[in-house]
């Protein structure tokens, strides 16, 4: 894919085209951006609010899908008492918005590169990895596997679908954490990520294995430890995080 990654930046005006609930506090917002040059899986763009005053605020969203023409997508959660998000979730088609980007050179994955994948998000750190996934579905022959955690069932990102690749690409296996409520039928006790979750000796350290954790600064320092503890190599793992943001 012939995507720059380091583009120069600008501020550009986004429309938005419609928007659709992942969860009760979050959705997905689909956009146009005149002139958008594409992006990789895991990039992600600033957007910006300008009040009248000339008071103005940043947020940083990854995307949520490759690239679609002058068409991205972002999948926003409502923080309380956050300044940006609940503006953003309501959002309505025709309502345009400052953003820059692609942003992010690291943190991508390359449809060329085969092997296996292993990504371990947290939370809505599953935005990017999600790119990856619907990245894979349409080229690629790397095989993934997710560890997915996330409060109880009702707050999993993108569930239909995620439920739909598992059961029909041979590619993909999926592991859900529930870290406080776990679903009805369900094996694994709730509670965190712990290191047998990584178990499978599929999936043990090897050179062809990468690895992206997305999440919580400390859902990402913890699991990186459990990580190398189990032998894998720092430079095969890629994080990104992020810090309490409104």
């Amino acid at each position: 894919m012939d995507v720059d990654v380091k583009p120069a930046l600008r501020w550009r005006v986004a429309r938005v085209v419609n928007s659709h609930p992942e969860t009760d506090s979050a959705r997905t917002i689909r956009l146009t951006v005149p002139g958008w040059g594409g992006h990789l899986a895991g990039q992600h763009i600033d957007l910006k609010l300008t009040a009248e005053d000339g008071y103005s605020a940043q947020r940083s969203y990854s995307l949520s899908r490759p690239a679609d023409g002058e068409h991205i997508e972002l999948t926003v959660q409502r923080i309380s008492d956050g300044e940006v998000s609940p503006f953003l979730l309501g959002l309505a088609a025709g309502d345009e918005i400052e953003l820059r980007g692609p942003i992010g050179g690291w943190f991508v994955w390359r449809p060329d590169e085969g092997g296996q994948v292993l990504l371990v998000g947290g939370g809505s750190g599953i935005v990017p990895l999600m790119a990856m996934l619907r990245q894979r579905l349409v080229v690629g022959s790397a095989h993934f596997r997710l560890i997915y955690s996330v409060r109880s069932p009702t707050d999993v990102y993108y569930a239909q679908e995620l439920a739909r690749l598992e059961r029909e690409c041979d590619w993909l296996e999926v592991t859900r954490v529930y870290t406080r409520s776990a679903a009805p039928h369900t094996t694994r006790p709730s509670g965190r990520v712990r290191a047998a979750d990584f178990a499978p000796t599929r999936w043990a350290p090897r050179n062809e294995l990468r690895i992206y954790v997305c999440g919580p600064t400390g859902f990402v320092e913890s699991v990186t430890a459990m990580l190398i503890e189990q032998g894998h190599q720092p430079s095969a793992i890629r994080t990104e995080r992020f810090g309490p943001s409104n």
